[in-house]
């Protein structure tokens, strides 16, 4: 069994920034890939950003030039360095690995909320 625990939401004003982390525990099989998606109320989710085993990261449009991935391998975590946010970016963020034999494994999501 794989869990995620995440942590760092809460409460912003516009302008500010926040981190998130997250660790994985459990049974993993080689982590193929970790990141972050989010989901705002009445919306879809969508990727925030990835980074798999090898490097290579991906951010959504939506952020960036202002959010930041990063891995500790050996660690099993993944950290979210989101600043300059906006109102817009008021979600539930969701942590989640995808190791190498296709086992995709969420957290139960920390929430941001960006306000003044």
């Amino acid at each position: 069994q794989v869990q995620l625990v995440e942590s760092g939401g809460g409460l912003v004003q516009p302008g500010g920034s926040l981190t998130l982390s997250c660790a994985a525990s459990g049974s993993i099989f080689s982590i193929l890939a970790m990141g972050w998606y989010r989901q705002a109320p009445g919306k879809q989710r969508e990727l925030v950003a990835t980074i798999t085993s090898g490097g290579s990261i991906n951010y959504g449009d939506s952020v960036k030039g202002r959010f930041t991935i990063s891995k500790d391998g050996a660690k099993n975590t993944v950290t979210l360095q989101m600043n300059s946010l906006k109102p817009e970016d008021t979600a539930i963020y969701f942590c989640y690995i995808l190791d190498k034999i296709g086992g995709v494994y969420w957290g139960q999501g920390t929430q941001v909320t960006v306000s003044s």
